[in-house]
């Protein structure tokens, strides 16, 4: 649920971004890429956090395998 939560944070910032550039508005501009941002922050967190299971997980396998 968190990448597809993340991929919609991050189409809402493009699409702030745009608006903002379509209309001058710095801010709004600032803001979407502040949100775009922060959506590929999280989504390397959660690329992390599932390598790192996969690493724990194979270990664990690997445990197993010699009792």
């Amino acid at each position: 649920m968190g990448d597809l939560s993340n991929k919609a944070q991050e189409l809402a910032g493009k699409a702030k971004e745009k608006a903002g550039d379509l209309t001058g508005d710095e801010k709004l501009k600032g803001e979407g890429q502040a949100d775009q941002a922060e959506s590929k922050v999280k989504q390397v967190a959660d690329d992390v956090k599932d390598a790192a299971q996969a690493a724990a997980d194979r270990v664990k396998g690997a445990l197993k395998r010699h009792d």
